[in-house]
């Protein structure tokens, strides 16, 4: 393969498995492959509609705004130092989706995977003060943390599952090295950090 084409390669995983898509990534996971699909259709789709806007659409769209404010370059987020702002933006709308899903009585452990997220978006902020830590990998490894966590809470056997997660973890971590946003040292941390919060969140929250 080519190096053009490499670079495509990892330019859309980054896409794909981008940190603010895994929360209704596992929401869907949830409500699809866990006892919770006997719900009925509507409900699902209103409940993935909620974590959507509160954790892609409102971010995103407020970060945008902010850009065009301050005429920040895209690229600029990239950095260290232009990071802060978008951290605290993620933080409280993941907040807002949290104190919302508690208001309608959600389980606790599909709130756990919202408080999961929000602490781990704090964490990131703070490290992101001394090293550019890899959210990307972060969030990957916030999932194979969280898929250990309800193996256990759920008795039931993750390997294939976890060959997945690991899989996908690999791979967004290597296409964040490929493409020279993160060393080697931010992406190990991004999975570490991750792994930690995704597992001891959900466990024990």
């Amino acid at each position: 393969m080519s190096s053009k084409y490499l670079v495509y390669a990892a330019k859309f995983l980054s896409v794909l498995f981008a940190p603010f898509y895994f929360p209704t990534l596992a929401f869907l996971i949830l409500l699809v492959f866990s006892f919770m699909r006997m719900l009925p259709l509507d409900y699902k789709l209103f409940i993935l509609a909620i974590v959507y806007s509160f954790t892609v659409a409102i971010p995103l769209i407020t970060i945008y705004c902010w850009r065009r404010v301050r005429k920040v370059p895209r690229h600029k987020l990239s950095q260290r130092e232009e990071r802060t702002v978008p951290y605290l933006i993620f933080i409280v709308c993941y907040a807002t989706c949290l104190y919302v899903m508690i208001q309608m009585n959600m389980p606790h452990f599909m709130i756990s995977i919202l408080a999961g997220a929000s602490i781990l978006q704090v964490v990131c902020a703070i490290i992101n003060h001394w090293i550019h830590i890899s959210t990307h990998s972060a969030a990957a490894g916030a999932m194979v943390g969280a898929l250990l966590a309800f193996s256990i809470i759920f008795h039931f056997n993750p390997t294939w599952w976890l060959c997945l997660a690991l899989l996908i973890a690999g791979c967004v971590g290597t296409s964040r090295l490929i493409l020279r946003r993160h060393s080697l040292l931010e992406v190990n941390l991004g999975l570490g950090v991750g792994l930690l919060c995704g597992f001891f969140c959900i466990l024990f929250l």
